[in-house]
């Protein structure tokens, strides 16, 4: 397989499993896109290495595995030639864009830890997981788009954060079918909220402010994440901001839902990513204004 095909699978399947991320890449440039492709894909793999939906293999089989993948992709990283279609684009944008050890063995510390960490006592727990599940995703994206600042690296991390806190509130029945809960046990104790509650798919008054407390947890996030945007490339911003809101738009379906989050899954439709990039584009008229300029000039 060329390595342009490889890309394309990767696309493939970004465009498969997140549609909402997949529908905000499609805004960047084409050379960044392709980049945006093979990272999601990279990291999405690994997730179906640690889940196992298929196979049902056992923990340690699991974290085996994901040891295996560890190794090929460092294997890759330094030029070893390999057949996988996701590594090899991967591993491509990696040296291409920078992205390198400090990154990826901090994103597979995570990935192990889902092989055999079921629980988070506190949220400093949580964060430790998250640190390497989605802080890193967003300093790898910081590479991917080409920010140069330092200054700009806690409000990525944050960002990471803020939409892996959203995925958890909008899959916890999925995560609990799967033996996890991502929700801090001291959070469950101080709101009087039981995991027994959790796996009866209980909403309940101690439920709502459970969930309240979370999506203000995850909007904070998005504010932190807010003060970077300024760092970023002109030109490469704007699915940036469209991605941030997209993602905070799923926690506003929680609200509609009355965070009843077991019977229906919280997303937004077509329709809504639609409003929600016209209006990031009204209130980013320059960002368009630099990427419709980028667009004139790669085809010049």
């Amino acid at each position: 397989m060329k390595l342009q095909e490889c890309y394309e699978f990767c696309r493939a399947v970004q465009r498969t499993y997140s549609r909402t991320y997949y529908f905000s890449t499609r805004l960047f440039p084409p050379e960044i896109r392709r980049h945006v492709h093979a990272l999601y894909a990279f990291t999405r793999y690994a997730d179906e290495i640690v889940d196992d939906p298929q196979n049902g293999a056992s923990a340690d089989a699991r974290l085996e595995a994901i040891e295996a993948f560890e190794a090929e992709t460092m294997a890759a990283l330094v030029g070893e030639e390999i057949e996988d279609p996701i590594l090899r684009a991967f591993t491509n944008t990696a040296r291409e864009r920078g992205i390198g050890q400090c990154h990826l063995k901090p994103f597979m510390r995570s990935m192990k830890m889902d092989t055999y960490v079921r629980r988070y006592q506190t949220y400093e727990d949580l964060e430790e997981y998250m640190y390497g599940s989605a802080a890193v995703v967003g300093l790898m994206m910081c590479r991917v788009i080409g920010v140069e600042a330092e200054e700009a690296l806690p409000h990525a991390e944050a960002l990471g954060e803020a939409m892996q806190l959203t995925n958890f509130l909008r899959d916890l029945r999925e995560d609990w079918e799967r033996g996890r809960v991502y929700l801090p046990l001291e959070d469950l104790k101080r709101f009087g909220y039981s995991e027994e509650d959790l796996g009866m798919c209980r909403v309940n008054e101690a439920f709502v402010e459970l969930m309240r407390f979370e999506v203000e947890q995850a909007r904070t996030l998005y504010l932190i994440a807010d003060e970077g945007i300024r760092y970023i490339p002109h030109g490469r911003r704007y699915p940036i901001i469209v991605a941030r809101h997209l993602y905070a738009a799923i926690l506003a379906r929680i609200e509609e839902l009355g965070y009843d989050v077991f019977s229906c899954r919280a997303e937004t439709t077509f329709a809504e990513k639609l409003r929600v990039t016209a209006t990031c584009a009204i209130r980013e008229p320059g960002e368009i204004l630099a990427r419709a300029t980028n667009q004139r000039t790669a085809t010049a």
